[in-house]
């Protein structure tokens, strides 16, 4: 897409919100945050149905919607305030998107795409561990399973991002710390036994944060050998 498109469609979404730091957030999270567009390209044409656990604001649900995707999406999150203004938007420019109050530990019945974008390590280790299990178990015959996340490592990124995380939850921006930043292998080994195909890539972008694409894909049924 074009950068003028582009940023004309960023100010489309964040003029919806009516907060003024709500609008700054949406414009500094679609411009400069890697994982949306990186999303979009695997996400935006698919028919499959979506569910974004942790989708906060809904940016990616209406991101996606102005790209393109038709497909029936569901955004669940835990912060009551954030759901209720994705909802009012959606409800305003007939987005056809479904936002619900709801928590990672008690995901909905689904079969699709799931996303899980910068949720894992506002979880204990263990609740993790619980969560790639249940949200692998909802991704359908060839759709993807797609989690961004900082994995924990010896390096500057990695200490930058602990800083950033402290910052954000002491404005209250974030309702819960940072628990525990997971080691790649502690993300790919319940996608793997899961009977996913995993691929693990950089998406700092920009960015300072040591921030990780984890991409798992089930086979489409009768694809094996």
């Amino acid at each position: 897409m074009q950068d003028s498109k582009h940023r004309t469609l960023i100010r489309r979404i964040a003029a919806r919100f009516c907060r003024p730091w709500h609008r700054d957030y949406a414009r500094n999270k679609l411009r400069f945050d890697p994982a949306y567009a990186a999303v979009a390209a695997l996400i935006a044409n698919s028919d499959k149905d979506l569910l974004d656990i942790g989708c906060g604001l809904g940016l990616l649900g209406f991101y996606l919607r102005e790209l393109g995707f038709r497909g029936r999406y569901l955004g669940i999150d835990f912060d009551a305030p954030k759901i209720a203004e994705a909802r009012r938007i959606a409800q305003a420019c007939d987005a056809n998107l479904v936002f619900a109050d709801g928590d990672a530990n008690a995901l909905p019945a689904f079969c699709g795409n799931v996303i899980v974008l910068d949720v894992l390590h506002y979880l204990p280790a263990a609740e993790q561990q619980r969560l790639l299990r249940e949200a692998a178990a909802r991704v359908g015959p060839g759709a993807l399973l797609i989690v961004r996340n900082v994995l924990r490592a010896r390096s500057w990124r990695f200490h930058a991002t602990r800083f950033e995380e402290h910052f954000i939850y002491a404005i209250r921006w974030m309702r819960s710390p940072a628990r525990y930043f997971p080691e790649r292998n502690e993300i790919e080994a319940p996608l793997l036994a899961a009977g996913l195909c995993v691929d693990v890539r950089p998406l700092w972008g920009n960015t300072p944060f040591n921030s990780f694409m984890i991409i798992a894909r089930r086979d489409a049924v009768g694809s094996g050998g």
